[in-house]
């Protein structure tokens, strides 16, 4: 039977709050056999824990601060994530990073946000699930400072010479979701390049909707499209890119 790992689901959101009871049938129905939840923030902490008690076993739990939601209250912010990373049981620290295509105004914060979640990371030998959106250059100068760091990009839309940069600062794994469905991608080019081991797939829903339903809300149960397309680029089939993307999550988050 064919086995897949969400490696980035937010089913939590309030996108789904009217059906996420089915959307979780959906996902086991097509061969989701687990679902990774990073976290935002304080603001979405509430819901996600409640989905991952009514979903214990099947969905797993990432705590974090976002690079989005560092803003004028950073450090209580940051303060209540780290808080919960020690008291917690949580297979990653996430998602963290550095973010700014919506503003620049606290990117300074941001990184000094990312240095103490990547060494709490490191201190407690957790991976981390990086959000980096027009930040790469200052992301891998944060990571190059910070030693045993690993995890996964997701949401990689980097070129191939960034990847084979990434791969030399450590152990990293790349999450490739809906966008290497879209014509003209660029990810799927560098994908067609990378070694399926490096790969996690993943959704981002309710965000980052692959083709036939781009536009659309997206879900977990849309993996296998994912998985389909990986497949085509790499002259595999979709059996093999789910066990050995399978068995990468599960080696990663220790699921």
């Amino acid at each position: 039977m064919i086995e897949f790992v969400d490696t980035h689901s937010h089913i939590y959101d309030e996108a789904f709050d009217n059906d996420r009871s089915e959307v979780v049938s959906r996902c086991r129905e097509c061969g989701v056999v687990t679902l990774v939840l990073p976290a935002i923030d304080i603001s979405s902490y509430g819901a996600q824990m409640e989905t991952l008690r009514q979903l214990d076993g099947f969905a797993y739990g990432a705590m974090g601060l976002h690079p989005t939601s560092v803003g004028a209250d950073w450090k209580h912010e940051l303060e209540f994530a780290v808080g919960k990373i020690e008291e917690g049981s949580f297979c990653s620290v996430g998602e963290i990073g550095l973010d700014t295509y919506w503003s620049r105004e606290f990117i300074d914060e941001q990184v000094e946000v990312l240095k103490v979640q990547l060494n709490l990371a490191a201190r407690r030998n957790l991976p981390v699930i990086l959000h980096v959106r027009q930040a790469l250059d200052r992301t891998l100068e944060v990571l190059r400072e910070i030693k045993g760091v690993r995890g996964v990009f997701h949401a990689f839309s980097g070129s191939i010479e960034s990847y084979r940069e990434i791969k030399r600062l450590g152990d990293f794994k790349f999450g490739i979701g809906g966008v290497v469905t879209y014509k003209n991608s660029g990810i799927a080019d560098v994908v067609s390049q990378m070694p399926l081991e490096d790969i996690l797939l993943e959704t981002d829903c309710p965000y980052l909707t692959p083709v036939p339903y781009r536009g659309k809300r997206n879900e977990s149960s849309y993996i296998p499209i994912i998985a389909r397309r990986i497949a085509e680029l790499k002259g595999f089939t979709v059996e093999e890119v789910a066990e050995i993307t399978t068995k990468s999550a599960r080696t990663l988050f220790g699921l």
